[in-house]
């Protein structure tokens, strides 16, 4: 008997055929625990295939196997390790001037960036009320850049100055210069 010969399973939900006395059923009832129970198709039912054999395609198709561009290798190394808004960000901040204008790049950089919120130093406090009053332009550009919402807020500190709490002339509680550094 060929496995032509042997018909298929009945589908679910149709009725089986009434029990016959020539073992016809017996036979069918066998030969569908038999075809189930082969090496092959016991990995298959674990959802694995036989070693070395997965994967395998024959013909003039591409798989895995062939030579992979830099790009493309690039590209998964980058989604398989979520860096793809942090090369983003690097981004920004390489062009920065284009995206700010040349005039207040000159007086600002873009120091961190971290959960949504971005940290620029400007290089006076006039510089850093300016782009306070600027940081809801900027915040939806970066956002044009980058996607809606990557940019969440935008802080601006002020310039890096000396501190007046050591030395002769330092007193306690003192407020310090003020605005005389910028």
């Amino acid at each position: 008997m060929s496995e032509q010969d042997v018909p298929e399973p009945p589908e679910p939900g149709v009725p089986e055929e009434p029990h016959a006395d020539d073992g016809l059923d017996l036979a069918r009832a066998l030969t569908r625990a038999v075809a189930g129970s082969t090496p092959r198709r016991r990995a298959q039912a674990r959802g694995r295939s036989r070693p070395g054999l997965a994967g395998r395609v024959s013909g003039a198709h591409p798989d895995d196997r062939d030579p992979q561009t830099l790009d493309t290798t690039l590209a998964r190394l980058v989604d398989d390790h979520g860096w793809a808004l942090d090369l983003r960000m690097r981004g920004v901040f390489a062009r920065w001037p284009e995206l700010v204008g040349a005039e207040v790049a000159a007086h600002c950089t873009p120091e961190t960036f971290t959960d949504g919120k971005l940290l620029v130093r400007t290089d006076s406090t006039a510089w850093a009320t300016q782009l306070t009053l600027l940081a809801p332009t900027v915040v939806r550009r970066l956002n044009e850049e980058l996607g809606p919402g990557t940019v969440i807020a935008m802080d601006v500190a002020g310039p890096h100055l000396p501190s007046w709490k050591k030395g002769r002339r330092s007193t306690r509680d003192g407020r310090g210069p003020r605005d005389t550094y910028g």
